[in-house]
Formats: structure tokens, sequence, C-alpha cells
């Protein structure tokens, strides 16, 4: 029985990987889309969207299956527990991508703007943290998740830059507005993933230490709810 319970934990973990790599891909297409203005990868994202859901599903009622048959405890509770986390956040990162690829593609169809904002740059910051993320978890480092947590305020500034640089921009240059709508939406679902990773570091770090390190919820931010009202 013992054997049985261990290769449906190795099976959790092999499907989440899986799904972390999807979400991950998909990340990372969005991204390379906005950079090149490619269409082809904005419908990619779009496509293997059904993909990161199903995913979800599998692993979901896999986890379940293993509470319900098998009422583990300590650190394979604590694993599953983290397990369903991480693979809900993971599906919302594979929405993030979504919305940014929606957002090249209406960019596509406007004349090319040069933005002052680097969201190239943006985009590696959080893409490594989802990396790094995943990374924690496949090598059970509360180390490593610990960097995700501190590279987070780096993502959280470069997205607070981008609103102060854009809305300047759409002031100065009113024919450029969509366009620097577009980029400003763009950068407020980066932060957002990054804030995704976060989640999945806090929870590697609750399954390896059994500490919960989640900070508390915190409200909208002004630069959100004035991206919301401009948009």
């Amino acid at each position: 029985m013992r054997t049985r319970f261990q290769q449906g934990l190795d099976e959790l973990r092999a499907r989440l990987l899986r799904m972390g790599g999807l979400a991950e891909q998909a990340v990372d297409r969005a991204c390379q889309a906005y950079i090149d203005r490619d269409l082809a990868r904005c419908h990619a994202v779009l496509e293997n969207e059904s993909q990161i859901n199903v995913t979800e599903r599998e692993i979901d009622e896999l986890a379940f299956d293993l509470l319900a048959m098998q009422q583990p405890m300590a650190t394979d509770l604590r694993f599953i527990l983290a397990v369903t986390k991480i693979n809900s956040d993971l599906e919302r990162v594979g929405d993030q991508a979504v919305n940014i690829a929606e957002r090249v593609m209406d960019m596509v169809e406007l004349p090319k703007a040069e933005l002052p904002v680097d969201i190239a740059r943006m985009a590696a910051a959080v893409s490594a943290m989802v990396r790094r993320a995943l990374e924690s978890f496949i090598e059970g480092k509360a180390e490593l998740a610990q960097a995700v947590l501190e590279m987070d305020n780096v993502v959280d500034r470069m997205r607070d830059d981008a609103f102060i640089t854009l809305v300047k921009t759409m002031n100065e240059r009113p024919a450029v507005t969509q366009q620097a709508l577009d980029a400003l939406l763009i950068a407020r679902n980066l932060e957002r993933v990054a804030d995704h990773a976060t989640n999945i570091a806090e929870d590697v770090i609750f399954w390896v230490r059994g500490a919960d390190v989640r900070h508390n919820v915190a409200l909208e931010t002004p630069v959100d709810q004035a991206i919301t009202d401009t948009h």
C-alpha cells in the first residue's frame, strides 16, 4: 500500500512539473510575442490554454484521490496540499500569459510606437522568478524559494516605474495612448505572474519547512486602481 502511495506522489510530482513547463512556456511565448510583434506566438499561447486547464484538473483529481484514500500525515500531507496550491497558481500564470498575448494582438493592429519602458527586461526578471520557483520545488530547497521572495520587490518597482513613465507618455503623446495603455497592462500582467511565482515559493517553504511565510493579503494598490480606471 505504501509503495502504491509513493507511486501516486511521484506521479503527482511529475504532472505538476509538466504543468510548470506549460505555464513557463506560455509566459515566454507571450513575452517574445511582444518583443517581435509576433501573432503566431500569440495564437500558440491562446491555443495551449486548454491544455493547461485540463492538466490543472487532472492534478487536482489525483491529489484529492491521494488525500481521500491514504490520509497522509506530516511531510506527505504538506506536499500534497502545496501541490494543489501551486497547481492553481500555475493555471493563473497561464491566464496572465493569455492576457499578455491578447494585448500584443491589439498592439500589432496599431502603428508601432517607441515607448520608454523596458518590457523585455521586466519579462526576463519575471521568467527567472517562475523558473527559480519551479526549481525550488524540483529540488525541495527552501533557500531557492526564499530567493524568489526577494526578487518580487524588484518586479514591483519595475511595474511602478512603467506606470509612471507610460502615464507621462500618454499625457505628452496622445497619439500613442492605446499602445502605451497596452504596454502598461502587460506590465501589470507580468507583475501578477511574479506574484504567482512568489506564492509558489511560499508553498515550497511550507512543504519543506512546515512554515507559513505568506504575507497578508494586500488591497488593490493605487497603481492598480488607476490602471483599471484608465482602461
